[in-house]
This record gives C-alpha cells, structure tokens and sequence, in this order.
C-alpha cells in the first residue's frame, strides 16, 4: 500500500495525487512493477524501513506491506 508521508503525517495517495499532472488517469501515483515511475527511490537507513521514494512534486511516498 502507497502513502504520503509529509512531515508528522500519513496520507492516502488520493489525497494528494489527484492534482498531480503527473498522477494516473484516477488521480494515483504511476506505481508500476513495484517501483514510482514519477519520482525516484530514496537510499534505506535500515533493512526495516519501507521502500520511500521522492516524488517529482517533492513528497516522499512510501510503500508500506
């Protein structure tokens, strides 16, 4: 599951995707083949930590299973 994170808060990618010019046709970050095709992955601090990408519009999205 994608969400944004931005600063102490958790959103659902709708919430702020849907404006995008770079989301998907329903307002969704282009997530294709387990990686964010609008941004790009960010280096890990540790293994446990989800897979967080910078989007193009200066959020940082994570991947949380």
């Amino acid at each position: 599951m994608l969400v944004v994170l931005i600063e102490d808060q958790i959103l659902a990618p709708h919430q702020v995707c849907q404006s995008c010019l770079l989301a998907d046709q329903s307002g969704q970050p282009r997530w294709r083949q387990g990686q964010l095709r609008c941004g790009q992955a960010l280096h890990k601090l540790a293994a446990s930590q989800p897979d967080q990408y910078q989007c193009m519009m200066g959020f940082r999205i994570a991947n949380i299973e």
